[in-house]
């Protein structure tokens, strides 16, 4: 693959990422889309041992948050499937339990979002508990997918092709995401998605460019976007040697 493929960030963070693909197909595109959703692992928790629950919530809710809580997940090799981070917490009342008094078994797997509010617990009240985090694919659970909002469109050129007539009307014209203006990349929210704003008193014609796709990527913390873009292009890539040995049976 390498070579193929014309990439150039528009906007460019962490977390949350937009970035120009040129020379790609409508199906390359979904294909790392669903890779980025479903294919990447992350740890997640996936079992919750409880010491001692006197909140108002059940064990099985609770539970259920600990597990959407966003843990960094390590390089790649560091863990497989089948190994287990264990992470507890203690936390007694007049207090709120947050994300970040998890303490985790390993510095390499910690939650990524120090904040994220787990319960809030009255006079007297107590939560410990227990947690094993493990490895695994979007595809098995919505807990493990490390793009929490992956999308992508075509890039739209936008050409001026003239003046409006005199004393016509000038009407709203609407755009997202992502133009190119000769040669230029331009994010629409810059102009509040109106061209008639961008281009006052013109006329100008948009057209899709047939193979170049804006992706905007936004990761809940396991990694960073172009870690998230890499192992998804690994995932997709290893597939394809997969299917191409089973040919050759």
């Amino acid at each position: 693959m390498p070579g193929e493929y014309d990439v150039e960030f528009v906007e460019r963070g962490d977390r949350e990422a937009r970035f120009l693909v040129r020379g790609a197909t409508p199906a390359f595109a979904n294909g790392i889309r669903r890779a980025m959703v479903a294919d990447v692992p992350t740890m997640a928790i996936d079992e919750v041992r409880f010491i001692e629950n006197s909140s108002v919530m059940f064990d099985e809710q609770l539970a259920l948050r600990l597990g959407l809580v966003p843990l960094t997940t390590p390089p790649e090799g560091e863990f497989v499937e089948d190994d287990v981070v264990t992470l507890s917490l203690d936390v007694s009342g007049p207090a709120t339990a947050y994300s970040r008094d998890l303490v985790s078994g390993d510095a390499l797997v910690t939650p990524a979002e120090e904040n994220v509010p787990i319960i809030e617990l009255k006079e007297g009240q107590r939560l410990e508990v227990e947690a094993d985090a493990r490895i695994e694919r979007g595809q098995t659970h919505a807990k493990h997918q490390g793009g929490v909002a992956v999308g992508y469109r075509h890039l739209q050129r936008v050409e001026v092709v003239g003046d409006l007539e005199e004393f016509e009307d000038e009407e709203s014209r609407i755009v997202r995401g992502v133009i190119e203006d000769e040669g230029e990349l331009l994010n629409a929210e810059e102009f509040d998605n109106d061209l008639a704003k961008r281009y006052p008193g013109k006329e100008v014609r948009v057209e899709d460019v047939p193979d170049a796709f804006v992706f905007h990527v936004e990761t809940d913390g396991s990694f960073t976007v172009e870690e998230l873009v890499t192992r998804a292009a690994d995932s997709i890539e290893a597939r394809a040697d997969e299917l191409e040995e089973a040919v050759q049976l």
